[in-house]
């Protein structure tokens, strides 16, 4: 770049660069190093919507083996291609994505017995797109009867990445148990280093958080539901805010509360979304014709937070299930025609169809992420 042009323009013209070109030009001088090095530039880089944006899609073969495959959301789509993840890991599971770092969820791998430890739980945060990682040993769990749910989220005013781990007493048990501690969570900072637990602002003991999460700016959104002696009254979402670290409480309107709320049931369920940068429920449920389809419920927000319904994905002769959105707005859908054959994971197209390379197999997660270079100066992580 030419000496005439102020520095500080060669760092907005540098942050809207491909992640591996910026790596590259630190070479260039020590100046440009050290600018691409600071964790100002990092920060700013990371919110910027201007990098590529990738679909990370988690799933079971037909054979139930761990497969996972990312696809970069332009026009290239559905070009694939498999990343490479850390090593420490087995069994991974996807807990969430922001800022460019997905976390995982799975057990210690051995690299010289090559042993998994069953009894080693770790999160492991990964940057896919410069290969940079670090793993967390998790909390042990109050009771061997609590159900774990755990979270991920960066706080988009520190960019400070945050882990929570969330126990709590399963649904089917009853409120006279000997477990008196209903409720644990704990959180681990990247920029403390440490584990702590939180005391205050949490939820009710009748609340039940199911996974998936959605991060949507400072917030971590999942569905839950409302118990009365182990039984479920009605329909509520949970959030949790990175930033201050408290929870609360987002009502539903009646049709969405009502609702059943688990898949379990194959014809009628609710889950949580994401489109764009905006929060959506999904109401599975049968269309006049038998047939499951979706109703997409945005969430507005303003003096009283409210839902607008978009569209209903229909989907002939087939069963489907709403696993996420493209960068465009087109519906992730999983599609069935026979509950004894592996589901195919498909992008709706209401105009033109389904795309013709659909995945085959069970149990699709898909996260969405962006190219930054979070966790790249770190000198804690390991490259994979």
């Amino acid at each position: 770049m030419s000496d005439e042009v102020p520095f500080h323009i060669h760092g907005e013209i540098m942050m809207r660069l491909p992640v591996k070109s910026l790596i590259q030009f630190r070479s260039v001088s020590k100046a440009w190093k050290s600018l691409i090095d600071s964790s100002e530039f990092v920060a700013a880089q990371s919110v910027l919507d201007t990098q590529p944006h990738h679909l990370f899609v988690w799933y079971k073969d037909p054979r139930g083996e761990i497969k996972y495959v990312s696809f970069v959301d332009d026009n290239s789509f559905p070009q694939r291609f498999v990343p490479t993840l850390p090593l420490s890991v087995k069994l991974p599971r996807i807990v969430g994505s922001s800022h460019g770092l997905l976390c995982l969820d799975g057990y210690h791998w051995d690299l010289e017995t090559s042993e998994i430890n069953f009894k080693k739980r770790l999160a492991v945060v990964c940057n896919p797109s410069i290969r940079k990682s670090i793993s967390f040993v998790l909390p042990d769990i109050l009771h061997v009867r609590h159900e774990m749910i755990l979270a991920f989220g960066v706080c988009p005013v520190s960019i400070d990445p945050k882990i929570i781990q969330i126990t709590q007493l399963p649904s089917w048990m009853d409120k006279k148990t000997e477990i008196n501690n209903l409720w644990k969570v704990e959180v681990y900072s990247f920029r403390s280093g440490k584990w702590k637990s939180l005391s205050t602002n949490l939820p009710r003991k009748s609340i039940r958080i199911r996974q998936p999460q959605v991060v949507i700016d400072r917030h971590i959104y999942w569905c839950a539901s409302c118990l009365d002696s182990g039984i479920r009254t009605h329909n509520v979402i949970m959030s949790f805010d990175i930033t201050d670290e408290s929870f609360k409480v987002i009502h539903l309107p009646d049709n969405l509360a009502s609702h059943p709320s688990s898949w379990a049931t194959m014809s009628k369920w609710l889950s949580i979304s994401k489109l764009g940068e905006s929060l959506v429920m999904l109401e599975h449920d049968l269309n006049t014709e038998g047939q499951v389809c979706c109703e997409v419920w945005k969430m507005e927000n303003g003096v009283q937070i409210s839902f607008t319904k978009l569209y209903t994905i229909n989907a002939p002769k087939e069963s489907i299930k709403a696993v996420g959105f493209r960068k465009t707005g087109g519906p992730i859908i999983e599609v069935n025609d026979d509950i004894s054959e592996p589901t195919q994971l498909v992008v709706y197209e209401p105009n033109s169809g389904h795309c013709d390379d659909p995945i085959r197999g069970y149990s699709f997660n898909v996260n969405s992420y962006m190219e930054t270079l979070l966790m790249f100066g770190r000198s804690d992580c390991s490259s994979y």
